[in-house]
């Protein structure tokens, strides 16, 4: 699969495609004047899932396309990826995540000026919950991304044909939005929160406000938990 440097050049790349897509699904729905707009929670989930299963397929020509640093300590307290990665992966899915947020800035500029509500520009970047109540919040985040490891490590588990594993894993992102997303938007990945929300921090963005960086730590170290939770179940699985 190459060095680390390939791969992690992988989860760079992999992480960019997932954001452009999905931040650009969330600007989509939300944005004032989007052809798009209104399109609702559905439309969101099915643009993540899709854009999951497209990253996936440009990051994973090089790397195992985690995309997600949740995922990538996950499969390394299992044994499923060294160590020696984690670093590498994480800065390198940040970096690709930070660089897909901008680019759908570029996309939708006009957008901006158009829409004047400053929680709705936070909300295409960042997640947000629906109620805050970060305790429950982060039990949510940790929920959907203990199941999304336990899903990726039985896709790995088990034998697919060829090419198949990025669709699987696409579905089981819509599934995860479907049924657990309507709390906090779910994030179930740190690199998708956290680099959308640090674009959103430092981009000269029109009509936006605070970044929220209060709730930021909930949809960073929830998914990391939930993570580590969803592969010590894995582990111990009798298979």
């Amino acid at each position: 699969m190459g060095t680390i440097t390939t791969q992690a050049i992988g989860e760079f790349i992999g992480t960019f495609v997932l954001l452009v897509l999905g931040n650009g699904v969330c600007a989509a729905v939300n944005l004032n004047k989007s052809k798009a707009q209104g399109s609702d929670w559905v439309v969101i989930a099915l643009g993540w899932g899709l854009g999951v299963t497209m990253g996936a397929y440009v990051g994973g020509m090089m790397g195992p396309a985690h995309l997600n640093p949740a995922v990538t300590i996950a499969f390394a307290v299992i044994g499923l990826t060294k160590w020696a990665a984690v670093v590498p992966y994480i800065i390198a899915q940040m970096l690709g995540a930070i660089l897909g947020a901008a680019v759908v800035w570029l996309a939708y500029r006009p957008h901006w000026e158009a829409t004047e509500d400053p929680d709705t520009i936070l909300g295409v970047f960042a997640t947000e919950p629906a109620i805050r109540s970060l305790g429950n919040n982060f039990i949510t985040e940790a929920v959907g991304t203990a199941i999304l490891v336990l899903g990726l490590a039985a896709f790995g588990h088990g034998s697919m044909a060829d090419g198949l594993n990025p669709l699987v894993a696409g579905s089981l992102i819509v599934s995860i939005g479907l049924s657990l997303g309507g709390p906090t938007g779910y994030a179930i990945n740190p690199a998708r929160d956290m680099g959308p929300r640090i674009a959103h921090a430092i981009l000269p963005i029109a009509n936006k406000g605070g970044s929220d960086w209060g709730y930021s730590w909930v949809p960073f170290f929830g998914p990391i938990v939930g993570g580590i939770i969803g592969a010590l179940l894995f582990a111990v699985l009798p298979i």
